[in-house]
């Protein structure tokens, strides 16, 4: 049975997921990638800074996945398809920076609400840039881009240029889509992306496209 493999946002919070789990296919077995320290769940000592939080979540991902990532869980979803290419069947990205510099866009600055709402989150985890930039050429699965065109957080412009970053990506817009698109839209989103698991064939890898 092939996985969906969801990967939360900064927030942590698995329950993120669940109108959107509850929508997808059945023939699907689905986990969600719980973050140690994050969303209710214990800490775990040996994870000290981003790098061992990113190590922990790409060893913790199932082989032959899916994986539906929001936010910031699209840098663990790059990191794994980067580091063990051959255990990803497909991405899809929702909302996120996909481990790019951002500077470039007009981006809303989340870290001050989000170390208001979360102050026991290491301060580790919100100062870390991580930049896949150079590599997502590298990146030959498919790949489904969901964003909001009212996201101040990840505006259209960022997904825009993911788009062209990747090999074999495809882009889906969510009209009055904000940042928790993922679940305040999640119908629309299951539809997208049980159409985008309809084309994962061999033949889906063999050209660009655009929706």
């Amino acid at each position: 049975m092939k996985k969906l493999i969801f990967l939360p946002g900064a927030s942590g919070s698995v329950d993120f997921w669940q109108p959107l789990m509850d929508l997808l296919p059945a023939q699907y077995e689905k986990q969600i990638i719980a973050y140690p320290g994050f969303g209710g769940y214990a800490k775990n000592q040996d994870i000290q800074n981003f790098q061992q939080l990113t190590d922990y979540v790409v060893d913790s991902i199932p082989s032959k996945s899916i994986l539906i990532a929001q936010s910031m869980g699209g840098i663990f979803a790059i990191a794994k398809a980067l580091r063990q290419p051959e255990q990803i069947l497909a991405l899809v990205l929702i909302a996120t920076s996909g481990g790019i510099d951002l500077s470039q866009f007009n981006v809303q600055d989340w870290r001050t609400d989000y170390q208001r709402q979360y102050p026991d989150y290491p301060e580790w985890f919100m100062s870390s840039k991580i930049n896949y930039e150079a590599a997502l050429s590298e990146i030959k699965v498919p790949v489904l881009l969901i964003w909001g065109d009212q996201d101040p957080i990840s505006p259209l412009a960022v997904a825009q240029h993911l788009q062209a970053k990747f090999v074999h990506a495809q882009l889906h817009i969510i009209l009055q889509g904000q940042h928790d698109l993922a679940q305040c839209h999640a119908l629309e989103v299951n539809q997208v992306i049980g159409n985008f698991l309809k084309t994962l064939t061999p033949e889906a890898y063999g050209s660009k496209n655009s929706a």
